[in-house]
């Protein structure tokens, strides 16, 4: 005999698939939720360290700033000192230029030419005097532009002047020296060293006594090789040299 089964069981198997799927559906729901918490605390750690990391670059960014600061002012002390020491190399440098300059003056000057002032301004030196004429004053010129410690000379003013404005008497230096002239020349230091750290020896300057002699130049005689001079007899008349000029000869 056949057994039919009356029962509702489509109703039943339809709510057993519901609490299946409420069931898939609180898993996913949870598992969603675990993993959004895990997504959340792996970007929050990241971000919390690449704050940390932060922190500690501007950390040390200060502590750099603050070494930064000390090396400013460390090369501040440094380009100082550096001043000071070129200023005396300067003096150390120039320390006998006055001596030689004045010694070129006296060696310089000629015959017929006195100077009246001198005046410095930096690197350039004025000078005015009187002159028998516009020769003398050229030949001056001359022996200053090779004195070596004096160059560029530049001529301003040359004029016949038989005394200055004022006077009431006519001197008999004025009447000897009747051109006033002023000149400007430009000092030099020939001791300096050059680009190539030579140094220039001007003329007339003594070279030391241990320097090599120049090339081309022949060795001085020993005393013993110069020839021995007899003095003139007593009864003949001994010439003596006449004056010459410490510059060129005059015109």
């Amino acid at each position: 005999m056949a057994r039919i089964n009356l029962l509702p069981w489509r109703a039943e198997r339809r709510a057993n698939r519901q609490k299946e799927f409420y069931g898939m559906l609180g898993l996913a729901a949870v598992g969603g939720l675990v993993l959004s918490f895990l997504i959340w605390f792996h970007y929050n750690q990241q971000i919390s360290g690449q704050n940390t990391r932060n922190q500690f670059l501007q950390a040390e960014i200060q502590k750099m700033e603050g070494k930064i600061k000390e090396i400013e002012a460390l090369d501040k002390q440094k380009d100082r000192l550096l001043a000071r020491k070129k200023v005396i190399e300067q003096l150390q440098a120039n320390r006998s230029q006055m001596v030689h300059l004045f010694d070129s003056l006296v060696r310089t000057i000629p015959d017929g030419v006195a100077l009246a002032n001198i005046k410095q301004e930096g690197e350039i030196l004025t000078l005015e005097g009187r002159a028998q004429s516009n020769a003398r004053v050229s030949n001056y010129m001359r022996n200053l532009e090779g004195s070596g410690w004096m160059t560029n000379p530049d001529l301003s003013i040359i004029e016949a002047k038989a005394e200055a404005p004022g006077a009431a008497v006519v001197t008999p230096t004025a009447r000897a020296l009747p051109y006033a002239f002023t000149l400007q020349v430009k000092l030099a230091n020939p001791n300096a060293p050059d680009a190539e750290g030579k140094v220039a020896v001007p003329p007339g300057t003594p070279a030391p006594a241990n320097a090599p002699p120049a090339a081309g130049a022949s060795p001085a005689p020993s005393p013993a090789a110069a020839p021995a001079t007899t003095p003139p007899p007593s009864n003949t008349p001994v010439e003596k040299p006449a004056p010459t000029n410490q510059g060129s000869p005059a015109s």
